[in-house]
């Protein structure tokens, strides 16, 4: 099979089923939003050696392609039952988040994007993980979308951010601290 089909030239695709889209259209936006998160959750993992962590993430990455396949397949398609996402990995990532968050160290200020490359490459995910989150709802308003996708896509901004701050915890990284403009460096 070829990788390049040329359809693509003209600016189009195809989805499942047949659609065709402009490579611009809400929908493309989305899933696009969340082939970029599943791109740089990839490349956290690289960077992390503890392997129940590097499997937690490989999950959220075959989840991910699971949420692209439900975007992509339209819901009058014959077998778009089977694409659809359910609750039950929604529900493993509360369990995770409940699970690393107890080892961590109470937030007692925000904190900063940062620490080691791997917390500092989860954090980006986490916030390509937010834009997805912003093109599903803009993409629900003008088609069905499955609703676990949202919910899903923002509990896994959660999962994201204490994965980010248990890597850098098991670094023994500190966390950058927010520090206000009260406390500027300028004055």
């Amino acid at each position: 099979m070829k990788i390049y089909t040329k359809f693509g030239d003209s600016g189009k695709t195809v989805l499942y089923g047949g659609t065709r889209l402009p490579k611009d259209a809400p929908q493309l936006e989305a899933i696009g939003t969340v082939d970029e998160m599943n791109a740089y959750i990839g490349y956290a993992q690289t960077l992390i050696d503890d392997a129940a962590l590097a499997h937690l993430l490989v999950r959220i990455q075959n989840h991910l392609f699971s949420v692209g396949a439900d975007l992509a397949t339209p819901a009058t398609h014959t077998k778009a039952a089977e694409f659809r996402i359910s609750a039950d990995f929604t529900m493993e990532m509360e369990t995770a988040i409940d699970t690393l968050s107890a080892e961590l160290p109470a937030l007692t200020n925000f904190i900063l994007p940062g620490g080691c490359t791997a917390g500092a490459v989860l954090h980006v995910a986490r916030t390509v993980c937010r834009r997805s989150e912003r093109r599903v709802v803009r993409l629900a308003r003008e088609t069905d979308v499955n609703p676990e996708i949202l919910c899903s896509l923002n509990r896994l901004s959660d999962l994201l951010f204490v994965l980010a701050r248990t890597v850098n915890h098991r670094s023994q990284i500190p966390e950058p601290i927010w520090e206000s403009q009260a406390n500027s460096y300028f004055e």
